[in-house]
């Protein structure tokens, strides 16, 4: 019988700490169900919910979002591209302003403590730490300004020269074997030897971006990923949710406010 080995949160930090230091180690982060406790989407279409500006298929949308992890790479690029298309025509601006709002106001206090933490221990290595996620970037870019995360891999909307969205995607989609690709080709480009670096996800999909560095961190893993684990002898972590855990809140403000420094 194959079974997982498991790694506790301070005994990752303790192998951080006695890795080699410096840019040349890379360490990859999903964002959904890995650095956040739960699926950033649904925060997002919540808000449009209490807003009512959503239609039923949209709605529909948001369950078929929850089960994510099940589908295929056609069956994910149609999702995301319906979630781009129903916002066609909005102001990107405007949707990073959102974004950043209900960070603030929802999603910060979902981060995983122990992820912050692993996080922070890489950061103090040197090593070159990187957001990668499918998630839309403006579910993405606020989590990773506030854990001071500067490389951002995920999804992008297509804009007109207006800075508008046109309703699709920037290809390649960012998932499965083309997140695994981007890592790779991340680390070509910025001189990372990803035979030294790390990558943490929950994904199925993630199996291949596991596949291709050195240090595999499943966390929380889904089904799929957690029997690759079992079966490669990648160590697992398994962390609490943190949804009930109450946290100090932080107080949004627009970022016209925040470049005059009030």
């Amino acid at each position: 019988m194959v079974t997982m080995t498991m790694l506790s949160p301070p005994d990752a930090i303790a192998e951080i700490a006695a890795s080699s230091p410096g840019p040349r180690v890379g360490a990859f982060f999903d964002l959904d169900g890995t650095l956040v406790d739960g699926f950033t989407a649904a925060v997002h279409v919540g808000d449009r919910i209490r807003r009512r500006q959503v239609g039923l298929g949209e709605l529909a949308g948001v369950f078929e979002a929850a089960l994510r992890y099940r589908f295929g790479r056609l069956e994910f690029e149609h999702l995301i591209t319906r979630s781009a298309g129903y916002l066609q025509g909005q102001s990107l601006v405007e949707l990073d302003e959102l974004g950043e709002r209900l960070f603030v106001e929802r999603v910060v206090s979902r981060l995983y403590s122990h992820m912050r933490e692993i996080v922070q221990a890489h950061q103090e290595r040197g090593h070159t730490v990187v957001l990668s996620s499918s998630a839309l970037s403006i579910r993405a870019l606020p989590v990773a300004r506030f854990l001071g995360i500067s490389n951002v891999q995920c999804n992008r909307f297509e804009l007109d020269e207006h800075g508008l969205l046109t309703g699709g995607i920037v290809q390649p989609i960012v998932w499965g074997t083309t997140k695994a690709s981007a890592v790779q080709q991340f680390c070509v480009e910025n001189d990372v030897a990803v035979q030294h670096s790390y990558f943490y996800a929950d994904g199925d999909e993630d199996a291949a971006s596991m596949s291709v560095v050195g240090h595999p961190r499943p966390v929380n893993p889904r089904s799929g990923l957690a029997a690759a684990a079992a079966a490669n002898g990648w160590p697992v972590m398994c962390l609490a949710s943190v949804r009930r855990r109450p946290m100090r809140p932080l107080r949004y403000l627009p970022n016209h406010v925040r470049r005059e420094g009030h």
